[in-house]
């Protein structure tokens, strides 16, 4: 079936919560594990239809956030989601406190158990309003933030669409580009200003309703943080300032000579060549055809997926009016397949899409296959991350496909980009460290906090006076600070084994790409830190670590200069 034929029906409320009573009953009156295990089973078959009409109906809602159909059943369903997590805490809860919790233990292991009580802390029926209200404040950033139409050039242009121009080789049309970008984001500055006001409000209270002291605390609980905390991360942050920013300034620098300047401007940051960025050398049509032929000969199990993903038609990857901004694979539970969403632009982005979000998709299909339960398939996202952007690397024997004469360029610039995120994404988590520890700061007190952060991050950036960026609200750009608190540097700690992994496929691909795979059908069974380390991975976590993992990525960048 594909994706335009699943049926979509709007969860009866009244029914589902019944199905649930009736399950928290049997294990309730559990006699032997066998019955414990028989509601557990129902359970999941539960959240199973559930999800899988939500996820149908948030996949059509972000392809066109002006379908009004659509916008209403994700409304409807956003208001749902916390009710029915009453219910499934309410199940978790006797599932934690069964007596024959050892023996679900044995069977399962004990990580699924410690994620339920991670959930539990993190969960109370007093915050469902709460809940209710975040969800839609999130729809809220998306539609307006998806409801751009910028002029440019006698067009109307999508932030997505506009970012081309952004790597121009006229700096003058880089310039055009970066402010009228800038311009739309100033116009609907006390808008934007007002969602993060109230989102940051909203998750404070639901801390507070909880008895976190704020929301740092319960952002990594819902983060499933289960091996780490603040502390191991603001190690990490440390490490990544003191051993990967001076190698960034490096790269910026040497950037800056390959295409002629002294200095680099902001307008100058994503333009990396003289004679222009490497682009995909295709029509999107011709880009996915190269996606399944790089895919049916990596592997046998790929192919077995790309199949799937070609003849369910489970891709949406063009930009057009409308759309929610950036790209995302997700579940749908009730067809045992992915769904790969993106802004295809005409850049290189478009490629990191086939590699990036079909890492997280290959990782589903083989977790759907090869591990029960469903809440066991994912483990918590920096692994997710790593089953991605380590795919980034992986394929490199087939960019070709892609590039052509252009391929060194790309991988060139891909190596590099790798580096310069990581930083990035620090300030990123940085930065909501700081707003949800000090939930009081004004919006521009937001906002010079951004750009102290800069200093210290990307101290080669120059805004040089960009409308938007230069006043320090480059952050509201960011969709995962409104909608994934504290998602971001989950990246940042994946790229490490991404690069480990890469480092790796340089010297022994087969290796490389055993290792990767006995990783992926590890699915959630471990923490991240246990992952790393049944990889043979170093862990971000420890001491030197940071520095131990980019020398040799330096290294390379030094030999493969163009």
């Amino acid at each position: 079936m594909k994706f335009s034929e699943m049926p979509y029906e709007r969860p009866n409320k009244e029914k589902i919560l019944q199905k649930m009573d009736d399950a928290i009953k049997l294990l309730q009156k559990a006699e032997v594990s066998g019955d414990a295990v028989r509601a557990m089973k129902e359970m999941e078959q539960i959240v199973v239809d559930v999800d899988t009409m939500g996820t149908i109906c948030h996949v059509r809602n972000t392809v066109d956030t002006t379908d009004a159909f659509y916008e209403a059943e994700r409304k409807y369903n956003d208001e749902l989601s916390p009710v029915l997590s009453e219910k499934l805490q309410a199940f978790n809860k006797e599932l934690l406190e069964s007596r024959f919790r050892p023996e679900l233990e044995k069977k399962y292991g004990k990580l699924l158990f410690s994620n339920m009580e991670l959930d539990q802390r993190g969960f109370s029926p007093e915050i469902i309003p709460l809940m209710q209200e975040e969800n839609l404040l999130e729809a809220e950033y998306q539609k307006l933030y998806a409801s751009a139409k910028i002029p440019f050039e006698g067009k109307e242009l999508t932030i997505a669409q506009l970012h081309p121009y952004k790597q121009n080789p006229d700096r003058a049309v880089r310039k055009a580009a970066w402010e009228a970008e800038g311009t739309f984001f100033d116009e609907n500055r006390e808008k934007f200003d007002e969602i993060f006001d109230k989102l940051v409000k909203n998750r404070t209270e639901q801390a507070k309703k909880l008895g976190f002291h704020d929301f740092v605390e319960l952002g990594y609980i819902r983060r499933q943080r289960n091996c780490y905390g603040p502390k191991e991360v603001a190690r990490f942050r440390q490490q990544v300032v003191e051993d990967l920013v001076p190698v960034d300034v490096e790269i910026k620098e040497r950037q800056a000579k390959r295409i002629g300047l002294t200095k680099l401007k902001m307008i100058d940051d994503l333009f990396a060549f003289p004679d222009g960025n490497a682009i995909p050398q295709g029509t999107p049509d011709e880009l996915l055809a190269a996606g399944k032929k790089m895919y049916e000969e990596m592997s046998p199990e790929t192919a077995a997926f790309i199949d799937q993903m070609f003849e369910m038609d489970l891709f949406d990857v063009l930009a057009k009016e409308g759309k929610a901004p950036g790209g995302y694979c997700t579940t749908i539970l009730g067809y045992n397949c992915p769904f790969i969403f993106s802004n295809f632009n005409g850049t290189s982005g478009d490629v990191d899409v086939l590699t990036h979000e079909a890492g997280h998709a290959f990782a589903s299909y083989i977790a759907s296959r090869e591990i029960e339960p469903i809440d066991l398939r994912n483990p918590s996202m920096e692994g997710c991350e790593t089953h991605s952007m380590s795919m980034e690397f992986l394929t490199a024997p087939w960019h070709h496909l892609f590039f052509k004469e252009q391929t060194a360029k790309y991988e060139l610039s891909h190596a590099e980009d790798a580096l310069i995120f990581i930083p990035y994404g620090c300030m990123v988590d940085h930065f909501q460290e700081i707003v949800y520890s000090h939930p009081e700061l004004t919006p521009q007190q937001r906002n010079e906090e951004w750009l102290r952060l800069e200093k210290i991050y990307r101290p080669y950036m120059d805004h040089d006076g960009l409308p938007f960026y230069g006043r320090g609200a480059g952050w509201q750009r960011q969709l995962h600070i409104y909608l994934y608190p504290f998602y971001y540097v989950d990246y940042c700690l994946a790229q490490t084994a991404a690069l480990q992994i890469w480092m790796e496929a340089l010297e022994n691909r087969e290796k490389a790409w055993k290792k990767y795979f006995d990783l992926v059908k590890l699915g959630g069974t471990k923490t991240f830190v246990d992952l790393m380390e049944s990889a043979g991975l170093q862990s971000p976590f420890e001491d030197g670590s940071i520095k131990k993992i980019v020398e040799p990525v330096r290294k390379w960048l030094n030999e493969n200069q163009l």
